[in-house]
């Protein structure tokens, strides 16, 4: 059990990342970093640790670590060694509940991401590598009924779009006239729900993320048995 009762994010941590997007550099950073240590860290920290117990229940091979580094939260800082933007800031709030076999960020996972323009959460896995990606494709082929009928589960299709990149052809290894070469094709096998300001200064917004990570149940699970993970 955790004590945090949790109310939802103050417009203050909005407010923070729209001025950080204007103040890109470490001399605003740096005067402004109480402000971000109390309206974005100790905000994000308490929404993590008030939605742990609603995430286990649903899967209890998930993650809701509140810490700075190794855990749910995403970093601010950049690595802008390869990057041609050098701006050493994120401007968003970044928290992802990975698996507990996960190794990064490419494995299946819920992710809740804070911008100023643009709010969502997202289910499943990003930029897979080509092993993960290869298993996934070879799942749906052995099992098309299953995941059609996941990804036309009603509930799921009103609350929840596919979306990522896609192939402009077939896979290496999978046939262009497949039933399903439409969803062969995706790069990313993730499902995004767009959420307004509103929803994340709602004092319900663990009640409103818990239930729409519930609602996919079905398509991480399908995911979780494509790579050979437990749900």
């Amino acid at each position: 059990m955790n004590d945090i009762d949790f109310k939802g994010f103050k417009p203050t941590a909005i407010n923070f990342l729209k001025e950080l997007s204007d103040n890109n550099n470490r001399k605003w950073f740096n005067q402004n970093k109480q402000s971000y240590e109390d309206d974005v860290l100790n905000s994000a920290f308490d929404f993590i640790s008030a939605i742990s117990e609603p995430l286990a229940h649903i899967s209890p091979h998930f993650t809701a670590i509140p810490k700075r580094i190794g855990g749910s939260l995403m970093r601010i800082y950049r690595d802008t060694r390869f990057a041609k933007d050098k701006t050493p800031y994120k401007t968003n709030i970044g928290i992802q509940f990975r698996h507990l076999l996960a190794k990064d960020v490419h494995s299946p996972g819920y992710y809740l991401h804070i911008e100023p323009n643009e709010i969502f959460i997202g289910v499943g896995t990003w930029h897979p590598p080509s092993d993960a990606l290869f298993k996934i494709r070879e799942h749906i082929v052995r099992n098309p009924k299953k995941w059609l009928t996941v990804c036309n589960n009603r509930e799921f299709r009103k609350k929840y779009e596919l979306a990522g990149e896609k192939l402009k052809t077939a896979p290496r290894g999978f046939p262009k006239d497949h039933e399903l070469i439409n969803d062969l094709r995706w790069k990313d096998f993730i499902a995004v729900r767009n959420l307004d300001q509103s929803d994340i200064q709602n004092e319900n917004i663990i009640d409103i993320c818990s239930g729409l990570f519930r609602t996919a149940t079905p398509y991480m699970k399908f995911l979780c048995d494509a790579l050979e993970v437990p749900f």
